[in-house]
């Protein structure tokens, strides 16, 4: 019987890339500015729902973008 496998907590750079368009350096342009609005470090991770605040996309139409 499968697990049921938790839905992903973070977004990377190639999600930014396929959500909205953009080249991997803007796409990771973007990431340092909600790291930035957020006060995380460099090396922390940037959750779905603190993308979605930043950008004003629907979280669930987000969720569609990204891989499983």
């Amino acid at each position: 019987m499968p697990k049921n496998v938790p839905k992903r907590m973070v977004i990377y750079t190639k999600d930014i890339q396929n959500i909205m368009g953009k080249s991997e350096r803007s796409a990771r342009e973007l990431m340092q500015k909600i790291r930035l609005m957020f006060g995380k470090l460099e090396w922390q991770y940037i959750s779905v729902a603190e993308f979605c605040e930043y950008s004003g996309l629907d979280e669930e139409e987000v969720r569609e973008f990204m891989d499983w």
